[in-house]
């Protein structure tokens, strides 16, 4: 069987910020930040599966784009994806989360030197600062 796939969205926004959110839950990660999403159902699409994810999360909808280049696995039977988005109707709030943060390029970095992003998202930081960081 293969593992069950959890996508994030790295959402950004018309001024070159990213959307981050802070975890209410497990106690392990409560309190760090994330790129929102969660688990895809058996056999659904991906990007179908975020822009549900986000809807749920955030309570918008997004257009969702490629994929990230890496590939985190988070156990035997949970890998973690992530793909850009960019929101097309809604304004994000915390439905799941304590709150929610547009970050840019440097703010994103200083939160991965004071250790304040989930561990599993900071492999995608060199990618996120890079495009954030060439789009202005």
């Amino acid at each position: 069987m293969s593992p069950r796939i959890v996508v994030a969205g790295a959402v950004t926004s018309v001024d070159n910020r990213l959307l981050l959110a802070q975890r209410r839950y497990p106690a392990t990660v409560a309190g760090l930040w994330e790129l929102p999403g969660g688990k895809a159902e058996d056999d659904e699409d991906v990007k179908f599966a975020l822009r549900r994810e986000l809807r749920e999360e955030l309570d918008v909808g997004v257009e969702v784009g490629e994929r990230l280049a890496e590939t985190v696995a988070l156990s035997d039977d949970l890998t973690l994806i992530a793909l850009w988005a960019r929101i097309t109707d809604g304004v994000p709030r915390p439905v799941e989360h304590s709150r929610l943060r547009w970050v840019t390029a440097e703010e994103l970095d200083k939160m991965v030197a004071g250790h304040q992003l989930v561990p599993a998202d900071t492999v995608w930081v060199p990618e996120l600062s890079g495009v954030l960081r060439r789009a202005r």
